[in-house]
């Protein structure tokens, strides 16, 4: 008798729905029943403080990243006004100034000291650093001729007519190579010459020129026909007539600076002086007579005044 009871409720179930499907039939297309009005109604009451979220989640961001964009967009813009002023500046000063060339770019610059530098290696004075005695070099020293090396480099890259440079009896696997990729950026791409031969096979011996501070011959000019020669030595305990020595050996001529000719000592606390300059003091001295020739204007260049060393001419005054 339960299953006949059970079947009586389902069908009774049954007839409601079919009621209320009845009663969704007869509402228009317009028209909402008075219950769900009444729930739509109990559920905007309930919430009456929360903002509707917008239909798509692509526009919708937090404050922090609203914040950020704003900035951005305020960086983005005060650029953009930046060059255009700058821009009109320009425009304004070639319409002034009409005979000053305009400003180059990087790239130009680059490709202009290279073709200075390439043309140097066929036509320029030359000037090569003998590498041969860093095996005698601590550590210390030779980071420092490393960094000269850099400077040497720096200096021969920027002057109207350089010297083409050539790092010889340099060994690639030698502690100062190591020490000229770690100091150096873009060492291993400089516009020079490394080799492991010694500059005395490497060039006639009756064009190399040893520029050394114990010759007895003062350098009176810079000769293109010739090679120039400068120790790559860095002795912090001064071991006296190395570079003059090996010279001497291969019979090459050598030359000093004009220090002692046009440059007088300076009383000073330590009553040092010294003529021992660093290659890259040296290549500054020689570059500048070069397109100078005048030498009191060079070794102003490149004497420092802790050499102990002054101009004749400003010690007369």
């Amino acid at each position: 008798m339960d299953w006949k009871l059970e079947r009586s409720v389902q069908r009774t179930e049954s007839l409601e729905l079919q009621g209320q499907e009845g009663i969704l039939e007869d509402i228009g297309e317009d028209g909402l029943s008075e219950s769900f009005q009444l729930l739509q109604i109990d559920v905007e009451c309930d919430c009456p403080d929360r903002e509707p979220l917008p239909t798509s989640s692509a526009t919708w961001c937090s404050k922090n990243v609203q914040r950020k964009q704003r900035h951005w967009e305020k960086i983005v813009a005060a650029k953009k006004s930046k060059r255009k002023q700058e821009k009109e500046r320009r425009k304004a000063n070639r319409v002034e100034n009409p005979g000053i060339c305009p400003q180059h770019s990087k790239r130009f610059l680059r490709a202009l000291t290279k073709e200075k530098l390439l043309e140097a290696k066929h036509s320029g004075p030359r000037l090569c650093i003998d590498l041969s005695m860093t095996h005698h070099m601590s550590k210390k020293e030779l980071s420092r001729l490393a960094g000269q090396i850099r400077r040497l480099y720096g200096s021969n890259k920027k002057v109207d007519r350089p010297f083409w440079i050539c790092l010889t009896g340099f060994m690639t696997d030698s502690p100062l190579y190591e020490e000229c990729l770690r100091m150096n950026d873009g060492f291993s791409s400089y516009l020079l010459d490394v080799t492991e031969e010694d500059c005395f096979s490497l060039f006639p011996l009756e064009t190399l020129v040893y520029l050394t501070p114990d010759s007895e011959h003062a350098l009176q000019d810079v000769d293109l026909n010739k090679v120039y020669i400068l120790g790559g030595l860095v002795d912090e305990s001064i071991q006296k007539k190395v570079t003059f020595q090996k010279a001497q050996e291969y019979s090459v001529k050598t030359a000093r600076l004009p220090i002692q000719e046009y440059m007088v000592r300076l009383q000073n606390g330590k009553n040092y002086h010294s003529e021992i300059l660093a290659i890259n003091q040296v290549f500054d001295i020689l570059s500048t007579f070069l397109e100078t020739h005048n030498w009191p204007e060079a070794l102003k260049k490149g004497v420092s005044s802790g050499k102990g060393y002054v101009l004749r001419n400003s010690v007369e005054r």
